[in-house]
């Protein structure tokens, strides 16, 4: 079995969307542990505050048939791929680490691991609350190490009323 890091986030009726995500996870992968929701602003774009978290699945899965499963949750939750990348969503889940594997992106595929979106507070966060001892196989820094250099650590995001209940 792989351990798989996920960032998730939505901002278009995000509570909704976001717990049909946490119950599709648990179906196919059974535990999940799952950070807190926060609110974060839009980055990139002018549009409604997200929702973002993080999750840790373990899985017989490869990466990409990994990706593969999320992008179609992603799009079951109406995901539209075709808008620009900074825009609004329904439902958005990256893969940022699975395992410690180091994974360039190919041609044609949009698959890199771990993800650059770790430099985002929105990503960090929320993964260093779940796995604070996880080594970045690139900076061999903890997570929690990495979320207490970050320019945004004395000033954290704010927590989203969701659970997961």
């Amino acid at each position: 079995m792989h351990a798989a890091y996920l960032s998730l986030g939505s901002n278009l009726d995000p509570e909704r969307h976001l717990r049909a995500a946490a119950s599709a996870l648990r179906e196919r992968f059974g535990s999940v542990v799952f950070s807190s929701v926060l609110r974060t602003p839009a980055v990139g774009f002018d549009g409604p505050d997200f929702l973002n978290a993080a999750a840790i699945v373990h899985t017989d899965l490869q990466p990409q048939a990994l990706d593969d499963w999320l992008h179609a949750l992603e799009a079951a939750h109406g995901r539209d791929r075709s808008a620009p990348r900074f825009a609004s969503r329904t439902l958005d889940i990256d893969i940022v680490f699975f395992d410690d594997r180091v994974i360039a992106s190919a041609p044609g595929s949009h698959l890199q691991i771990p993800r650059p979106e770790l430099r985002h507070a929105f990503v960090l966060q929320p993964l260093a609350q779940v796995a604070p001892d996880f080594v970045d196989p690139l900076s061999g820094r903890t997570l929690a190490q990495l979320w207490a250099a970050h320019p945004q650590h004395a000033t954290p995001l704010p927590a989203s009323a969701l659970r997961w209940d």
